[in-house]
């Protein structure tokens, strides 16, 4: 049985992704950072791990605790300071890019030591399309509205770790997956596709075979040209 273990998993796309993880057979560990509070994924019958993204210590323990590993889902991420320029400063910046960023590296060095015992191992970072400069310059686009800096700036960086970590690793399957205009509380529920929507890319990649495409961007329609 395939074993996967999901970051940021207790409500939105987390959430969904376990749900759809786990009709599809796969074992899931699902990280939540207050397990006090994950009732919904508790409910699906995964297994349930304390988890802190911004935490070294807490990662440790996490990964730790994991029996073998074959998929990686780096889902938990945050939406950070909103607002425009005259009111950020350097500690919103560092706070976005601290759980987008550095907790996907955080996690997923933690875990390389496992996955490289496995016969498929997959990553999958969950990105954005607000992470591409050409998205947020296209007045047709969901993203050309976003003014925000750090959550695009940090799902850019989230798009170029995922090519960067598939170069070093081409044993291994590693991919990043852009949700689209989803609604989840990131949004305030505004987005206009269903989580199962916004789900299909992260579920589609997570159950890549070995013969896979590795370090791409993909949607729900399929592959982004970056």
């Amino acid at each position: 049985m395939t074993t996967a273990f999901i970051t940021g998993a207790n409500k939105g796309l987390g959430l969904e992704t376990t749900r759809r993880l786990v009709d599809s057979g796969v074992d899931v560990y699902a990280g939540v950072r207050d397990p006090d509070k994950a009732d919904d994924v508790r409910a699906l019958g995964v297994h349930i791990l304390r988890l802190d993204v911004t935490d070294t210590d807490s990662v440790t323990a996490a990964v730790s605790s994991l029996p073998r590993l074959d998929v990686l889902i780096n889902n938990a991420g945050v939406i950070g300071h909103g607002g425009g320029v005259d009111d950020l400063d350097a500690d919103a910046m560092v706070d976005t890019l601290d759980t987008n960023v550095v907790g996907i590296v955080r996690v997923t060095q933690a875990a390389l030591p496992l996955l490289r015992q496995s016969s498929n191992p997959v990553i999958v970072n969950v990105a954005s399309g607000v992470g591409m400069g050409r998205f947020l310059q296209d007045p047709g686009r969901d993203e050309f509205p976003v003014a925000a800096i750090p959550y695009a700036a940090s799902k850019a960086a989230v798009i170029t770790l995922t090519v960067q970590y598939a170069k070093n690793l081409p044993e291994m399957r590693i991919n990043a997956s852009d949700p689209g205009y989803t609604a989840t509380d990131l949004n305030g529920n505004t987005g206009h596709q269903t989580v199962t929507e916004g789900t299909d890319a992260t579920v589609r990649l997570a159950l890549l075979g070995s013969d896979g495409p590795t370090g791409e961007f993909h949607d729900r329609t399929g592959r982004i040209e970056l």
